[in-house]
């Protein structure tokens, strides 16, 4: 079964699949209907919720991104403490390691590049060389808004173009360069402990991706080409540890990376663990102002 799961989706056409998916959930008429079997079948958490009836959503698409109510994700006092970006599961989280340096473990059999997955010339990416990197997984049944992991200035966004396979464990485990395939957001920052990138990844029926400063960018406008934006103190972009920074139409992955050094990771975590957005990730090895 697995094996046929992969072979569909190599043959679907990802991205006129992905779109009519998207263009289903966003409809009104079967909203209803279809947010409680989804919430049946995942066993959604609504008294999470800022609005707690599926009666409440204009659209699928809509409840798939809901607001979660104040305080329910609390968020640590220390401000040394990097924090989960999202709800979700640890797929892999380690060191970027390689004989180079750069690359970034998948999972068993497969690896791939920090420059393949930032999209970017090769000496951008000496900054994450033997850093800290952590995966994780965003399920159907997540919350679905990614958030910032620790304080820093933006300063540069890329839309990467690309295919839309499942980023599920069955198809991680199968696909080769899997996360540096698909279609994705890009955005490095700048932060007190050193470099920082956030990549929100695409995946099969992700019908979009938006962040907090730029809105929708995927599906991509008007370009099949990387499209790069740069930021600086004066067309700046500061988001504080916790702060919305995007969000998923439907289930899909968000990468962290960061320098050598800065950060320690917290030993209770590892590949498959349980997280919530908010929770503690890692520590700045330095003290924070």
């Amino acid at each position: 079964m697995s094996q046929l799961f992969i072979l569909v989706q190599h043959l679907l056409p990802h991205h006129l699949f992905s779109r009519l998916v998207g263009w289903f959930m966003g409809h009104r008429l079967w909203k209803n209907w279809l947010i409680a079997i989804f919430a049946r079948r995942y066993g959604v958490d609504f008294s999470e919720a800022e609005r707690e009836h599926p009666e409440d959503y204009t659209s699928f698409n809509d409840f798939f991104t809901r607001r979660l109510k104040a305080g329910a994700r609390p968020l640590p006092d220390d401000p040394g403490v990097i924090i989960n970006p999202a709800d979700g599961a640890i797929s892999q989280l380690g060191l970027i390691d390689g004989a180079d340096g750069q690359q970034i473990f998948q999972a068993k059999g497969h690896a791939y590049s920090c420059q393949s997955l930032l999209a970017c010339a090769a000496k951008e990416t000496e900054k994450f060389r033997n850093g800290f990197f952590a995966t994780v997984y965003l399920s159907p049944k997540d919350y679905h808004r990614v958030h910032m992991p620790f304080t820093g200035k933006l300063r540069s966004m890329t839309y990467v173009p690309g295919s839309l396979y499942s980023v599920n464990p069955t198809t991680t485990a199968a696909i080769s360069g899997l996360f540096a395939r698909n279609e994705r957001v890009v955005c490095q920052f700048e932060t007190e402990i050193g470099p920082m990138a956030v990549v929100l990844v695409g995946a099969m029926i992700v019908a979009s991706i938006e962040t907090s400063w730029a809105g929708q960018i995927c599906p991509g406008r008007g370009t099949r080409g990387v499209e790069r934006i740069d930021y600086n103190d004066a067309r700046q972009v500061k988001l504080k540890t916790g702060d919305e920074l995007g969000l998923f139409k439907t289930g899909s992955t968000v990468i962290v990376l960061f320098s050598e050094n800065a950060i320690q990771a917290e030993q209770a975590l590892s590949a498959g663990s349980i997280v919530r957005m908010g929770q503690a990730l890692a520590k700045a090895t330095r003290q924070i102002s």
